[in-house]
């Protein structure tokens, strides 16, 4: 529900080991390429394991998370000038100017929103035209066979609400608000591609 406080106190997960964070790194630096200095917002920052590669091709980069306290170390460990950290439920409405980014990157975050469309819907409005809006999720073959988020807060394990998204979903939420597909890789953990891949990245961009 837009608005509900969801819980946030993963202290130690710069550190715990986590198969799907590391991938998604290597996903996103291959993915994405960027020749010259962008507005760009990050969506699913949380401590900042992209938020400094990002860094370096921003003239201007939001970094924004879920988790008020991921915002915060990530905030104690990057300090510059042209970077804002928000805390953000991108369920609600996202409260940018239209227009505002070149790029949105999105990681690990939508296999916890039910409602997709609106995530594109908000994307289209804030992104400029010919904008690119990436996405690296686990892929919804590890969730058939039952993976999902799964955090040490400290006091045990904690798994978050997630939903199955299909890909079929993902291109028809993309159809609903003007988007085309501009790349889609699949990864796989030590690029064994005789298992099931553990993420799928995708880039779309706004039509023109």
């Amino acid at each position: 529900m837009c608005g509900e406080k969801l819980p946030g106190a993963f202290f130690n997960y710069d550190t715990v080991n986590n198969k799907t964070r590391d991938l998604e790194a290597v996903a996103l630096r291959d993915s994405v390429s960027i020749s010259e200095p962008l507005d760009i917002l990050e969506i699913g920052c949380g401590t900042g394991k992209n938020t400094e590669w990002l860094l370096t091709k921003a003239n201007y980069l939001v970094a924004a998370d879920f988790s008020a306290e991921m915002v915060a170390k990530a905030k104690e460990k990057i300090i510059a000038n042209n970077i804002e950290f928000r805390q953000f439920d991108l369920r609600c409405d996202w409260g940018f100017s239209e227009n505002q980014f070149d790029l949105i990157t999105c990681s690990l975050a939508l296999e916890h929103i039910e409602n997709i469309d609106f995530v594109f819907g908000q994307a289209k409005k804030v992104l400029r035209t010919g904008g690119l809006f990436y996405t690296g999720e686990l892929h919804p073959f590890k969730q058939y066979q039952g993976s999902k988020a799964r955090f040490d807060a400290g006091d045990g394990v904690f798994e978050l609400e997630c939903y199955v998204h299909h890909i079929s979903e993902f291109f028809a939420a993309a159809k609903n608000n003007d988007f085309e597909l501009v790349d889609l890789k699949e990864w796989f953990d030590d690029n064994d591609k005789t298992a099931a891949p553990r993420l799928i990245a995708m880039i779309f961009r706004t039509k023109k």
